[in-house]
């Protein structure tokens, strides 16, 4: 089966869904310092404490899901497939087995924890629609999106 890889002009594969969680992990080090002041001053240093992990797990769960599918698709379709729906529940199996495991500590505040890893996967997902490409033309991140960032790697 051939590979479904697309080649930039350097030679390299690109791995867009990488591009893109990259992306989404860089918005949530926008926001990063406002979700955490704004838990914080809610609950206290606890709250703070619980904000700054959940976007750490979040951030966490996208860049694997990004490079488990880019594994995947290098190859074949069906381990792809797999991947894609397997991966979705394994790793919302282990984010609620960390949740769990993170509940005995007494400087976790839970609500914040679980509301921080909920608004924040889907803030970003919403946010991340204004950049991602919905052609096969350029597929990934639209064009002009991170092209400093692809320049420092070359």
């Amino acid at each position: 089966m051939e590979s479904a890889t697309v080649v930039a002009a350097s030679g390299m594969p690109v791995a867009h869904e990488s591009r893109i969680a990259d992306h989404m992990a860089r918005h949530a080090l926008i926001v990063s310092p406002l979700v955490i002041l704004a838990c914080g001053l809610l609950r206290g240093v606890d709250g703070a404490i619980s904000a700054a992990i959940g976007l750490a797990l979040v951030c966490l769960n996208f860049l694997v899901s990004a490079r488990l599918i880019t594994w995947a698709s290098e190859r074949s379709l069906a381990l792809l497939q797999g991947m894609v729906l397997g991966g979705f529940v394994v790793r919302l199996f282990a984010l609620t087995l960390i949740v769990l495991g993170l509940e005995q500590f007494s400087f976790i505040d839970l609500p914040v924890l679980v509301l921080t890893i909920a608004i924040t996967h889907i803030a970003l997902l919403i946010w991340e629609t204004r950049y991602v490409s919905l052609t096969l033309a350029a597929p990934g991140l639209k064009p002009g999106v991170n092209e400093r960032e692809l320049k420092d790697k070359e």
